[in-house]
């Protein structure tokens, strides 16, 4: 029964799959973290099936590549976009890490915010019409979307926070810490070893790249971890590996 809460706890707060919410307590949120990557199998599976549907009727590249692209934002509910645009407009100001938490809790966009988002619309339906989505371009792909809320989770878990407010510490500090950055990091190797087996190592590549600059801006920038930045890094992430896998296929030999 827990299990299936927790489960739920994370389906409820990072997707918009309709799930029965049950009320969030110490036992249900301990180990939520764990199931955010289940998110990402759930993109993955809707992902490689938009592309089959897509390649048996004949459907135009274009529309294919909107389809892939809205995939992840219609089954997230935007809840990393929002993180992101934030982030964005608090980077481009260049102040101080105090200004930039602040410019995080506005609830206005700011001109940067809007500028990087349809930056980011524009490369990823570029990419998702550039990238052939074959069977082992697809089960990378969605690796990759596990991959990075596996990583995602195990940051809110060891990175330090920023505040001692919000949804990144609220989760950070009901989880068991200890298990579950173990169970992620066993996981987040697991996943890096079939994305390569798969033909992804690019991708592993580009992720692990942004994992790091992610801890980077985080400590650097803002003092530390926060929800904004979560969602930062998750779409960032999505973004760099599926231009690795692009890559990887225009290079030949990296995704069959």
């Amino acid at each position: 029964m827990v299990l299936f809460e927790t489960i739920a706890v994370a389906f409820g707060m990072f997707s918009a799959v309709p799930l029965p919410q049950p009320r969030w307590n110490e036992k249900n949120m301990r180990y939520a973290m764990c199931a955010f990557p289940l998110i990402g199998v759930v993109i993955g599976l809707v992902w490689a099936a938009w592309a089959w549907v897509c390649g048996s009727f004949g459907l135009p590249v274009l529309l294919r590549a909107a389809g892939l692209c809205l995939v992840p934002v219609l089954l997230t509910g935007g809840i990393h976009l929002d993180g992101y645009a934030d982030t964005c407009d608090a980077l481009a100001s260049c102040a101080d890490p105090a200004k930039k938490q602040a410019i995080l809790a506005d609830p206005h966009c700011g001109a940067f915010a809007v500028i990087r988002l349809c930056s980011y619309f524009v490369a990823t339906v570029g990419l998702c019409g550039a990238i052939e989505p074959t069977p082992a371009a697809c089960l990378c792909m969605g690796l990759c979307f596990t991959l990075e809320r596996a990583l995602s989770g195990l940051a809110v878990t060891s990175f330090p926070l920023a505040k001692n407010t919000g949804l990144a510490h609220t989760f950070a500090t009901t989880a068991d810490r200890h298990r579950v950055r173990l169970v992620l990091t066993v996981l987040c190797v697991l996943l890096c070893a079939l994305l390569v087996l798969a033909g992804g190592g690019l991708a592993v590549l580009a992720g692990l790249l942004v994992f790091w600059h992610y801890h980077r801006t985080a400590v650097r920038q803002f003092g530390g971890l926060s929800g904004d930045l979560a969602g930062w890094f998750v779409q960032r992430a999505e973004l760099w590996m599926l231009a690795a896998l692009t890559a990887g296929q225009w290079i030949g030999g990296w995704t069959l």
